[in-house]
């Protein structure tokens, strides 16, 4: 089984308008209400690519009861643990210019850790378990690295998307998958990355402390897989940009998704980029054909570690 974590869960209240004027009464055109968070995201797209999933989180009030009815709706199932808070309502406006306006996330006591914790607990080896979304200053990262930690012994896949300090102290958890784009993996190096090459070489030294495989999403210009052997690069597809929000969880549902149906990782990898590709191009997170319509758009080649810098 997979199952995704979003710390956070929202309701996105997309707002779209010709024009916004900041001080002034604004009259949207249209309006979009969805759950938000990444791991939710993570679930949304596996169903709609045929993968069952089970959506872990912290949600409360009417807020929390819409983002899982919304995913009921869509045959996703879910395991909420009810934080008694209303969960925040992350407010977008795409007019010119893009602004948002994100709510606090629920304040989480230890018994709702623990409960987190006891979930994880009963994973399976095999499983996965998708922590995706950034983690709350106000949450000790020593508990992420008891996940962790759970999740090795349990030989569980965990497959970890966050980024800033988070991401740096939990990659000693080993874990199966991490997705920086191409400025947090700068971050993790105290760095700015200047060109493929510079990536490949930081994500091989990832794979050096354990991880097994590093996307690194790079927008429009493509991504990188490295594991501890090899690497690969794939060209993202030609298309409107439309949407940027998800296309990085859609990459990650792509890739697990068709591992899980026992593809190579290259054809997961192409998988996946196909994936976040057709949600970048959409207003919505991705459907199953209109990914599968981009597939042959996508070219993935080896990238040789002779042409990494030494």
């Amino acid at each position: 089984m997979i199952y995704t974590c979003t710390v956070s869960p929202s309701i996105d209240y997309t707002n779209y308008l010709p024009s916004f004027q900041k001080g002034a009464l604004n009259r949207s055109e249209k309006v979009n209400y969805y759950p938000g968070g990444k791991g939710i995201n993570v679930s949304r797209v596996l169903k709609r690519l045929g993968v069952d999933s089970i959506a872990y989180g912290f949600a409360g009030g009417f807020t929390g009861q819409f983002i899982q009815d919304f995913l009921a709706a869509e045959d996703v199932r879910t395991d909420f643990i009810d934080t008694g808070q209303i969960s925040r309502i992350n407010i977008k406006i795409k007019a010119a210019e893009e602004t948002e306006l994100n709510g606090p996330g629920p304040e989480l006591s230890n018994s709702h850790l623990q409960e987190m914790k006891k979930k994880v607990e009963n994973i399976k080896p095999g499983d996965w378990f998708v922590l995706s979304g950034s983690i709350p200053d106000t949450l000790p990262i020593d508990y992420f690295i008891s996940l962790g930690e759970t999740l090795q012994k349990q030989k569980a896949r965990f497959v970890l998307d966050t980024s800033g300090k988070a991401l740096s102290e939990l990659i000693d958890s080993r874990p199966f998958l991490i997705k920086p784009n191409i400025e947090e993996l700068g971050e993790l190096f105290q760095t700015t990355i200047q060109n493929k090459e510079h990536a490949a070489e930081c994500a091989f030294q990832l794979t050096a402390k354990g991880v097994a495989n590093v996307i690194v999403s790079m927008g429009a210009d493509g991504a990188m897989l490295v594991d501890r052997e090899e690497a690969y690069f794939a060209e993202a597809p030609t298309g409107q940009m439309v949407n940027t929000v998800g296309a990085g969880d859609s990459l990650v549902s792509g890739f697990i998704a068709s591992l899980s149906k026992g593809s190579s990782k290259e054809e997961a990898f192409r998988y996946g980029i196909a994936c976040g590709s057709a949600t970048a191009f959409s207003d919505d997170l991705c459907r199953k054909e209109e990914t599968e319509a981009l597939l042959n758009q996508i070219k993935v080649r080896p990238f040789k570690r002779l042409d990494v810098k030494k």
